[in-house]
């Protein structure tokens, strides 16, 4: 078993975050089957713009084979999705238009696509009181050895001492095992949005204190 460290992000841990994120796009499990048309689907929401839009807030796992975890946050969401819309989002839509036809034709990077063009910019209430978000992924083997709270704990720590009075995360209903790891780091329910396997459950913890 690979020795892990844990440190802040550099230059060129786009694409091994990247694969992280498709690693475990399959609702934290292995994703790769599903986006093999285009395997950044993902991470070009949930990796990419965090990792350049607030750096300070984030953290990468990497082990003897490279990254596999990371660890990322924004501050003040309602901020980053602001940035996210006029910086980010106008090139995704240029590269990669908006599928057509009967979505349930799609392929699963086609469904990503088109939140490239309808993005959900969901924040969970009371949004004083959690206005920071967290995402968080790591690969199979670096599971189960304590690093995730210690990610977690550190960048929640990083929004604190930044004035963040609280954060939030969103987990997928059929991920049982994430929704289980966050109730034990103190997260409390928010809010449910959408039905089956296709809603989120929100969690908030609040940071001062």
């Amino acid at each position: 078993m690979s020795e892990c460290v844990i440190r802040g992000p550099r230059p060129g841990d786009e694409a091994g975050a990247y694969h992280v994120c498709l690693k475990t796009g399959d609702f934290g499990k292995d994703g790769e089957p599903f986006y093999r048309d285009d395997p950044d689907a993902l991470g070009r929401i949930f990796v990419g713009p965090y990792l350049a839009f607030e750096p300070e807030f984030g953290l990468i796992l990497e082990d003897s084979e490279g990254v596999c975890g990371y660890a990322l946050g924004a501050l003040d969401s309602r901020k980053f999705f602001a940035r996210y819309e006029n910086e980010w989002r106008p090139r995704l839509c240029a590269q990669f238009p908006e599928p057509t036809g009967d979505p349930a034709g799609w392929t699963r990077s086609q469904m990503v696509h088109s939140w490239y063009h309808h993005p959900d910019y969901y924040m969970p209430e009371p949004y004083a009181e959690y206005p920071s978000h967290l995402h968080i992924d790591l690969l199979e083997r670096a599971q189960g050895r304590g690093f995730g709270r210690r990610m977690l704990e550190r960048v929640m720590e990083a929004l604190r001492r930044a004035g963040s009075p609280g954060a939030h995360l969103g987990v997928s209903v059929p991920n049982a095992t994430a929704l289980g790891f966050y109730q034990r780091l103190g997260f409390r329910e928010l809010a449910r949005v959408g039905e089956g396997r296709d809603g989120c459950i929100y969690l908030g913890k609040r940071l001062e204190g």
